[in-house]
C-alpha cells in the first residue's frame, strides 16, 4: 500500500527538501509523486538532457525511506519547443491557436509532439532504468482534461480525413452511402473534401460527428499507448499508470480504451472544486470511484486526494474538519488501495496558489497534517483488506459511442446520461449495495443484475451478449432511448424499436416524446405495484406490450393505454424496460424489488451513511462512513459528524 503526497521540490528552495521528506515520513507517508510537469527542467535546450535535479530528489528519498512515482513530463511542453514548432499547439474550434502558457496545449496528432516526447521519454526512462526507488511511471497527466480532448487544427483535419479513408477502404462512395450525404447535398467526391464538424449553420451530419468522436478518442488512446509501449521497451520491468481526472463519461476519449495500455489505473478525486457552493453528493462521489474501478475491474490508486480548499482563479469550499479524511476512507471503501494527497504544500507562485495542500504556504503543521497522519496510521493496518478485489452483483454498463451520440443529438434539454446513470446508481448506493460501472466490452456474465441506461447505439455483438446473460438467469434493465440507432448513428429503416430487442423485452415503442420537465406526467402502478404512484419526465416511450407484464402505466389523459414500465420473464432470466425518466422514489422502489428478486443483501443505514465490506480470507472488515455534518447511525453503530469506523467483519 502506497501512502504519500504529490511533491514538487522544483518549486521550492532545495534547502527545504530534507525537512519536507522528514515531514512526509512523520505523517506516515512512504511514497512521493514527482516530475510530471518538469520538461524544461529536464531539457532546458533541445537535446541537452539533465536529470541531475531529480537524481538528487531520488537520492534523498532513498535516504529517507520513501519510494517514488515518476512522471513523464509531456503534459507541459517547454516554451522553446512551442517556439520552434508552433504547429505543436492545439487549436480552438474558431481557428485560434491555443497560446503557450497553460498545460495540455499540445495537439495529439502533431508529429513533432510524438518525436520530442519519444526523445525525452527514452532519455528519462533509460537514465532511471533499474532504479529501485521508482515504483511506477505515470504517463502524462489527466488526459483529455480541461478541453484538451478537442483540437481543430489542420493536422487534426488531415488525420481525420485519413481516419475516414482507412475506415471506408478508400471508397468515398461507401462513406456517402453510409452517412446519407444526399441529405442537404453533402456528397463528397474525395476524402479531402470532408470538413471538420466545426460550428456551421444548423448542424453537421450525425454519422460524420460520431466518427469525429471516435477519431478524437483514437487520437488520445494512440498517444497514451505510444508512451506506455515506449516505457516498456526501454524498461520491461516498469509499472505504467495514469492519473485520470473526473468526468470521464463526458470526455471525448474512452478512458476504458486508454486503461488497456496501463498496469495501474489512478484517479484524481475532487469531491469539491473552486466555485462549488458545497461538495457533490455522496453517491456521486462513489459513482466516480466505481467508474474508475470499472475501467479495468481492478483496484486503483488515488493520486490526488484533497485535504484543503481547491481552485485555480476561484477558490472553493474548505472541507470541514474530518470531511476530507472521510472522503479518503470512502475512496478506500470503493477500491482504492494506494493514496496520495494533492499537494504536500500549497504553492506561493503559479496558477495553483489556491489549491491548498496538506500544509499551507505558511509551512506550519496544522489540522490537515494531523488528519492525514491519523488516516495513514489507521488505514495502513488494513492493507490486506484494501488490496483485496471487490465483488459486485450489480453492474451499470455504458458505451462510448452511445454517450457520444447524445452529445451530438441530446434529444431532451434535460437529458444528461451521466445523471441518469447516477439516479439508478443511487437506488443501490442508498442501501449499501456495491455496483460496478463498466464499459460495454466488459464481461457481464458474473453479475446478477445489469443495467443499460440510454444505450442508444445498437450493436449485434453486444445484443448477443445480453441475450446470453438473460438466458443464463440474469436480470437485464433497459431504459428509454435504448437500441434506437445503428453503429453509424443512423436510424435503421424498417426496424421496430427497440431494435432487435422487441422479443427480448416483450414490448415495442409506438411513439416517443421529449419532455422539458422532470415530472411531466403521472405514473400509475399495476400488478405488483398496484397502489403506487409516481411521476416521470425528460423523455418517454409509448410502450405497446406484446408478452410482458405491465408494472406502471402513464396516468395522463391521452396515453393511459401505453405502458411505462414492464417486466418479462425469459426462462430463468428477467428483462425490465423503463420507458421514461422516473422520480427518485419510484426508481428506488423498482430497484428494491429487483434486488429482492435476486437475493441481493441490503444494509439499512441513515441517509448519508455508507456501510461497505472490504477484504478477503486474510483480512475482512466493515467500513462505516458518515457523510453528514451531524451524528448518524447504521444499526447499532453511532457515528459522529464525518466519522469513519472500521470493524473486523
Amino acid at each position: 500500500m502506497w501512502l504519500g503526497v504529490d511533491y514538487y521540490p522544483e518549486q521550492w528552495d532545495p534547502a527545504l527538501m530534507d525537512a519536507d521528506m522528514d515531514t512526509i515520513k512523520e505523517m506516515g507517508g512512504n511514497v512521493i509523486r514527482i516530475a510530471e510537469f518538469s520538461w524544461h527542467l529536464m531539457e532546458k535546450t533541445e537535446g541537452n538532457y539533465d536529470f541531475s535535479f531529480f537524481d538528487g530528489v531520488i537520492a534523498r528519498a532513498r535516504e529517507k525511506g520513501l519510494k517514488v512515482i515518476m512522471g513523464t513530463p509531456t503534459a507541459t511542453i517547454p516554451a522553446w519547443l512551442a517556439k520552434k514548432h508552433p504547429g505543436i499547439l492545439s487549436q480552438f474550434e474558431n481557428g485560434q491557436k491555443r497560446a503557450f502558457g497553460g498545460r495540455h496545449v499540445y495537439c495529439f496528432n502533431s508529429p513533432e509532439m510524438y518525436e520530442y516526447s519519444e526523445k525525452i521519454i527514452r532519455a528519462l526512462v533509460g537514465h532511471y532504468k533499474g532504479e529501485k526507488q521508482i515504483v511506477a511511471w505515470q504517463i502524462d497527466n489527466e488526459i483529455g482534461h480541461e478541453g484538451s480532448d478537442l483540437c481543430w487544427c489542420p493536422q487534426c483535419h488531415k488525420a481525420f480525413q485519413d481516419f475516414l479513408r482507412k475506415k471506408f477502404g478508400g471508397d468515398v462512395n461507401k462513406l456517402n452511402d453510409t452517412y446519407g450525404t444526399t441529405f442537404w447535398s453533402q456528397e463528397y467526391n474525395d476524402f479531402d473534401e470532408i470538413p471538420l464538424p466545426a460550428e456551421t449553420i444548423t448542424t453537421h451530419n450525425p454519422a460524420l460527428r460520431l466518427d469525429w468522436e471516435r477519431f478524437r478518442s483514437r487520437s488520445i488512446v494512440d498517444f497514451m499507448d505510444f508512451q506506455a509501449r515506449l516505457i516498456r521497451e526501454v524498461d520491461p520491468e516498469a509499472v505504467v499508470m495514469h492519473d485520470f481526472p473526473g468526468g470521464g463519461l463526458d470526455k471525448h476519449v474512452s478512458y476504458a480504451d486508454v486503461a488497456r495500455s496501463l498496469d495501474v489505473v489512478a484517479y484524481n478525486n475532487y469531491p469539491v472544486w473552486g466555485g462549488q457552493k458545497e461538495p457533490i453528493a455522496p453517491h456521486e462521489i462513489a459513482f466516480g470511484l466505481d467508474y474508475i474501478r470499472g475501467l479495468k475491474r481492478e483496484n486503483f490508486w488515488i493520486t490526488e486526494a484533497i485535504m484543503g480548499a481547491q481552485g485555480h482563479d476561484v477558490t472553493g469550499f474548505l472541507p470541514r474538519p474530518n470531511q476530507a479524511k472521510m472522503w479518503s476512507y470512502q475512496g478506500m471503501a470503493h477500491g482504492c488501495c494506494s493514496m496520495m494527497y494533492f499537494r504536500y504544500r500549497g504553492a506561493t507562485k503559479g496558477a495553483e496558489q489556491f489549491c491548498y495542500g496538506v500544509i499551507d504556504a505558511d509551512n506550519v503543521k496544522g489540522r490537515k497534517f494531523r488528519e492525514v497522519q491519523s488516516f495513514f496510521g489507521d488505514i495502513s493496518q488494513y492493507a490486506q483488506a484494501m488490496e483485496a478485489p471487490i465483488h459486485s452483483d450489480v453492474a451499470i454498463v455504458y458505451d462510448y459511442d452511445s454517450l457520444a451520440s447524445f452529445r451530438i443529438q441530446r434529444q431532451s434539454i434535460l437529458l444528461d446520461c451521466q445523471n441518469e446513470m447516477k439516479k439508478l446508481y443511487k437506488a443501490f448506493h442508498d442501501v449499501n449495495v456495491s455496483v460496478d460501472v463498466i464499459p460495454a466490452d466488459a464481461d457481464i456474465s458474473g453479475y446478477k443484475v445489469v443495467l443499460l441506461p440510454q444505450m442508444i447505439i445498437t450493436k449485434p455483438e453486444f445484443r448477443t451478449k445480453t441475450e446470453q446473460f438473460v438466458r443464463n438467469g440474469g436480470t437485464l434493465v433497459l431504459t428509454y432511448r435504448n437500441a434506437i440507432k445503428d453503429a453509424d448513428n443512423n436510424i435503421p429503416f424498417g426496424e421496430v424499436i427497440p431494435v432487435g430487442c422487441t422479443d427480448l423485452a416483450g414490448v415495442s415503442i409506438v411513439e416517443t416524446e421529449s419532455l422539458q420537465d422532470l415530472e411531466a406526467f403521472p405514473l400509475v402502478g399495476q400488478g405488483a405495484f398496484a397502489g403506487s404512484r409516481g411521476h416521470g419526465g425528460i423523455f418517454r416511450d409509448m410502450l405497446a406490450v406484446r408478452d410482458a407484464e405491465v408494472l406502471y402505466r402513464y396516468g395522463d389523459a391521452f396515453y393511459q393505454e401505453y405502458a411505462a414500465v414492464t417486466r418479462k420473464k425469459q426462462g430463468s432470466g428477467t428483462v425490465y424496460y423503463l420507458g421514461c425518466g422516473m422520480d427518485e422514489a419510484t426508481t428506488a422502489g423498482l430497484m428494491a424489488a429487483i434486488m429482492a428478486d435476486n437475493g441481493i443483501e441490503t444494509v439499512v443505514s441513515d441517509n448519508g451513511v455508507e456501510v461497505v465490506r472490504r477484504g478477503g480470507q486474510e483480512q475482512s472488515v466493515r467500513m462505516y462512513i458518515n457523510h453528514n455534518d451531524h451524528e448518524a447511525k447504521a444499526g447499532d453503530v453511532v457515528l459522529k459528524p464525518f466519522e469513519c469506523r472500521i470493524q473486523a467483519d
